[in-house]
């Protein structure tokens, strides 16, 4: 690599820095929130380019003065070796820096988890995700806006900036192997859940025509019909082009039912948008939920052996409990880390 590339990424960066500190930036809000996000992107390439210069200088400097008459030093040999060696590190890392990044990677996302095969043990398994993956969030400095909640099936928000970069990796079928509480043999069974993970769209971004929506009224229930309120505060929202449903009965107010509903149906729009422009997009909801089949999975979660293997980098970790429990920042570094092979082998 010639430093080409990094004298662009030091100019760009220096440019993004002087805008940060610039008055007629600061007070146009939008301005600053898109130059402080291309500054938050470039800067982990800016510290490396910083870095590369540093070792380029230690190999330059040790270069000349081996060059000169009668010096041969040990010290100076070890220098000149690990700073070329660190300089071809820096290089890959720089270009893996540089991969064009997922557009959707800075939105919100929303989250739906829901028990698959396996009757009831799916369902409860499908509240074991919600748990992990909620105390993922919160680890992460997320914050979680639960929007639907029932028996085996949970809708929620996961907001903070990159939140879709981080949860786009869970998407698809979750696969647990273990003995369920209500088996008396002590037999292993397998269950499902499948999770999607759709980017949060703004209205800017899915404009939903109010003569293509359908929206009934009707009263919430509870477990097993149990009336739980007086009132027609639960909303149906149906999109009639596309035939999706999305129901809300959580919240007491119908109102707040009805944003809600639309939120989660203007999120599943896009993300149908968007697998419409490409196939292989993360994102295409159909791809990550598949079937729920026993067969399909991303990911397993073995009790007896307290082991959880991701079939997607072939990583296998020996810490079911903490995983459960939201440490999967080693499985999401494995997964961006192979997204962004994936993007550079795309790019040259």
């Amino acid at each position: 690599m010639s430093d080409a590339l990094v004298e662009q990424i030091e100019a760009r960066f220096t440019e993004l820095s002087a805008q940060m500190s610039d008055p007629a930036v600061i007070a146009d809000r939008q301005r600053l929130a898109d130059v402080g996000r291309a500054y938050r992107q470039l800067e982990p390439a800016a510290r490396l380019a910083a870095e590369w210069r540093r070792a380029l200088d230690d190999a330059t400097s040790a270069e000349e003065l081996l060059a000169d008459d009668g010096v041969e030093d040990a010290e100076l040999r070890e220098l000149l070796a690990s700073s070329r060696e660190r300089l071809v590190e820096l290089e890959q890392e720089i270009r893996f820096a540089m991969v064009r990044r997922d557009p959707n990677d800075e939105k919100n996302v929303i989250v739906e988890i829901q028990g698959a095969a396996g009757g009831d043990e799916a369902g409860l398994w499908a509240d074991d995700v919600y748990r992990m993956l909620t105390r993922y969030a919160e680890r992460r400095g997320f914050a979680v806006e639960p929007l639907a909640d029932d028996e085996g099936k949970h809708t929620f928000a996961v907001k903070g900036d990159g939140a879709y970069s981080v949860f786009k990796f869970e998407g698809g079928t979750h696969r647990v192997q273990r003995v369920p509480q209500t088996e008396s043999q002590g037999r292993i069974h397998t269950s499902t859940a499948t999770v999607a993970v759709l980017p949060e769209a703004e209205e800017v971004d899915v404009q939903i025509d109010p003569n293509d929506l359908q929206i009934d009224v009707y009263r919430s229930t509870g477990p097993g019909g149990q009336s739980v309120n007086t009132t027609d505060s639960a909303v149906r929202v149906t999109h009639k082009p596309s035939g999706i449903v999305v129901a809300m009965q959580d919240e007491k107010s119908q109102l707040q039912n009805r944003e809600k509903a639309l939120r989660v149906l203007r999120a599943r729009l896009y993300e149908r948008a968007l697998a419409e422009q490409q196939a292989t997009l993360a994102a295409d909801r159909r791809s990550q939920v598949g079937t729920g089949d026993r067969a399909e999975k991303i990911r397993t979660y073995n009790y007896a052996q307290g082991r959880v293997t991701d079939h997607r980098v072939k990583l296998t970790l020996y810490s079911l409990d903490a995983v459960l429990a939201g440490e999967l920042d080693e499985l999401t570094d494995a997964l961006q880390a192979e997204e962004k092979r994936e993007r550079l082998a795309a790019q040259t």
